[in-house]
This record gives structure tokens, C-alpha cells and sequence, in this order.
């Protein structure tokens, strides 16, 4: 791999690791010090390595100069060395030291302290992604803009302000205490599915999925696998969910970049690792007493990780969302809900159930009202998918319409 190509890989893969050490080191107030000096880390490989050839260990390289770099920082800046004089060791002939070990257990556990710092309360769910994309997945700030559908100035003031704001409440690159952990937990995993959701479902740029986004979610939640402290049931449903989810990956969509729906997808395409995997964390997830709402939709994923329109498939699924819509009610889990009735008994039914909804300004709304009269009312289809057309807010939600619009032409 030539270094113009080894280097962007080798950013997303290091950059966040070599953040999250230095910001444990310096703290969260310093936390642009940090940054810094991984850029500074990286420019340095890009002007070296084209010249004097890319290092036998390019990761060690990395570390070696990002180690240099902040003891030369707190070399020029005597006023800050004095701050933190108690994490280094400085005489008066010798330069400061920072124990900027990056070992594997290191780097988890500065980047799963690093994953409490910025999901936590005190900042937006949307800030919180977006610190946790930046600090953690290594994204550019250009690349979080895009994902958001915006612009670097509202990404950068976005950052700017959440920072403020953890600075403001004094908040700690650590672990909270354990008497604490359980309430905080569930902020950072509403963070990670949010963030995991925003790659599946995006709603914020015209692809059909995001899988960097994805990944990167999955990544961090096995870090929390990895703690004693915060290897959870709830932890365990959540990956359980996203693994099924990427299962289907390879059959989401077709050379053209386009979505395929579920019923049209080919089973045989299916990461059955993944499956396994997922079973594997359900599985784990069993254990306790209390039921989350990932424990609920992973257990839908699952069913839907079979293809086959069985009864007892599609009742499971029913009971599964009536469980979560008494859990934690969400408009699309009420849509879900619905199809999940019309499979399970049938459309009239569902009908029924769906028109009490009355999500009129939900896309996805009339697109579950077309497909319910599709074989019932024509017409009444045709003008329930003209609407969702209407209110969908990406291309890819349009051509998926634009298709069935297509057939009904047919009939």
C-alpha cells in the first residue's frame, strides 16, 4: 500500500486512540491539545513517509512521534507542565516525560472513558454523536457535516459549544462510579443507537447506507463488552441488534446503489457469522431480570434474520412490538407494529389500527397505507404512495416509492 493510501487508513484506525490517550493524559478541558497533536502526528507521515519510505511498523511510528510531540508541548508551555505535574516526571535537567502508553488495554480503557466523557447528559443526543464520531471513529469534520447534512461551521460550533459545555460542568475522562454507571449507561447506549441508526436509516444523506458509521458503532459497544463494569444484558441486546441488522448488509442494496426491501432481498447473501454472533449476544443478553427495549428489537431482528412468512413468525413479531410499544412508544415501532398485524392476521385489521395512528406528516405513514390497499382499494394505494412521495425526504425513500408507483400502473 503506497503512503497517500496507508495514511487515511492508517487516520481512521489511529487517530481516535491516540486522542483518547492523550485527552485521558491532559484532560477534557485540553482536549484541542490533543487533537493537535494527532493531526500534527499524521502531517508528519504524510511530508516523512513519500521520501524516507513508510516505516517497517507504521502504528509504532505513529505512537513514537504522537509521544514526542506532547513532550514537546509541555517542554514550551512551562504554565501548563506545572498544571499536571503530578501525572510527569520533570527534573531540571530533563525533559518532561508523558506516560502516553499505548498499549491495547490502554488505548480500551482511555477510549471507553473517553465514551462516557462525550455522551454525556449535559450535551444534545446530536452533539453527543457528533463528539463521539469525531473523538472516537476518528471521522473528519467534514465527514460528520455530510453525515448530518450540513455544513463544517455548524459541525465546528457544534463541537465548540458541546466541549463548552463538559468543560462548564467539569465532567472527567473516566469511568463514572459504579453506583452511577447503570444510569449512564443508558445515555451512552441511546448514543450508540442513535449513531448505529444513522448509518442503517439515514435519513441525513442520499445512500442507502452508511456502513462506516455502522461499524464504527458496533466497534464502540464491544468496547463496553470488554469491561467487567459494563458488560450489561441491555449492552449485550444492543451488538445482538446490530449484528442482525448487518447480516444484511451485503443484500441491502443492488450494483446501482439502490435499496433492496427485506422481502425482495437474497437470504443467501446474509453474513450468517453475523447471525451467529447475534444469537450469541441474545443469548447473553437473557441473563437478569429486566427487559430493555434492544432486548425487544434485537428479538425482532432475529425473527426476521428467517425469510419465511410463517404464522408463528409473524406472531412473534407482533407480540415482540406490542411488548415495546408499552415499554417505549415510538412512531415507527406503531407503523412497524401494524405490518407486523396484517402478516399475523390480516390487512383489514391493520387497517384498521392504522388509520388511528394518523402520523400525517410521516412518509412512512402513507407508504404503510399503500401496501395495505394495495390488494384491497387501487386507487386508494396510488394516492397513500403519491403522499409518502410527496413527504419523503431522501432520493433513495423516492425511488423506492417511484417502484411501486410504477407497478400499480400495471394493475
Amino acid at each position: 500500500m503506497m503512503s497517500h493510501e496507508l495514511v487515511p487508513h492508517l487516520f481512521r484506525t489511529e487517530y481516535s486512540k491516540i486522542v483518547a490517550v492523550i485527552g485521558k493524559f491532559l484532560g477534557l478541558e485540553h482536549l484541542e491539545i490533543a487533537e493537535d497533536i494527532a493531526s500534527e502526528t499524521f502531517i508528519a507521515a504524510l511530508e516523512t513517509w513519500p521520501y524516507k519510505g513508510i516505516p517497517e511498523n507504521s502504528t509504532a511510528w505513529l505512537y513514537a512521534v504522537a509521544k514526542n510531540k506532547a513532550k514537546n508541548y509541555l517542554t514550551r508551555h512551562h504554565h501548563y507542565t506545572e498544571k499536571i505535574a503530578h501525572k510527569i516526571k520533570s527534573t531540571a535537567t530533563q525533559s518532561p516525560e508523558i506516560n502516553l502508553d499505548l498499549s491495547d488495554q490502554i488505548i480500551k480503557d482511555s477510549q471507553l472513558q473517553m465514551l462516557f466523557a462525550v455522551c454525556h447528559p449535559v450535551i444534545a443526543p446530536e452533539a453527543q454523536i457528533s463528539l463521539a464520531l469525531r473523538f472516537l471513529g476518528g471521522f473528519g469534520i467534514e465527514e460528520i457535516a455530510n453525515a448530518f447534512l450540513t455544513n463544517k461551521e455548524v459541525i465546528n460550533k457544534r463541537l465548540f459549544r458541546a466541549k463548552e459545555k463538559l468543560r462548564e460542568a467539569k465532567i472527567q475522562i473516566e469511568l463514572p462510579p459504579e453506583a452511577e454507571i447503570d444510569n449512564r449507561l443508558e445515555t451512552v447506549l441511546t448514543t450508540l443507537y442513535l449513531f448505529y441508526n444513522e448509518g442503517y436509516y439515514s435519513e441525513s444523506r442520499d445512500v442507502v447506507l452508511r456502513e462506516d458509521l455502522c461499524l464504527e458503532a458496533m466497534r464502540l459497544t464491544y468496547l463496553l463488552l470488554q469491561n467487567e463494569k459494563t458488560n450489561q444484558p441491555a449492552v449485550n441486546a444492543l451488538l445482538s441488534l446490530m449484528c442482525f441488522h448487518a447480516s444484511r448488509f451485503p443484500a441491502r442494496k443492488d450494483n446501482n446503489g439502490e435499496i433492496i426491501l427485506y422481502q425482495e432481498q437474497d437470504e443467501t447473501l446474509w453474513n450468517k457469522e453475523l447471525i451467529s454472533k447475534g444469537i450469541y449476544f441474545l443469548r447473553q443478553a437473557a441473563q437478569g431480570n429486566k427487559i430493555s427495549k434492544y432486548h425487544l428489537e434485537a428479538s425482532i431482528a432475529y425473527w426476521h434474520t428467517i425469510k419465511a412468512d410463517t404464522p408463528e413468525k409473524w406472531e412473534s413479531i407482533l407480540q415482540l412490538y406490542n411488548q415495546l410499544l408499552l415499554l417505549e412508544y415510538s412512531p415507527i415501532a406503531a407503523l412497524n407494529r401494524t405490518y407486523a398485524l396484517a402478516k399475523a392476521n390480516n390487512k383489514q385489521e391493520a387497517l384498521i389500527q392504522a388509520e388511528k395512528l394518523q402520523l400525517t406528516h410521516n412518509p412512512y405513514y402513507y407508504t404503510l397505507l399503500g401496501e395495505l390497499y394495495l390488494d384491497i382499494d387501487t386507487a386508494k394505494a396510488k394516492i397513500y404512495y403519491e403522499r409518502a412521495y410527496t413527504l419523503a425526504k431522501t432520493q433513495t425513500d423516492k425511488q423506492t416509492i417511484q417502484k411501486k408507483l410504477n407497478k400499480l400502473a400495471f394493475k
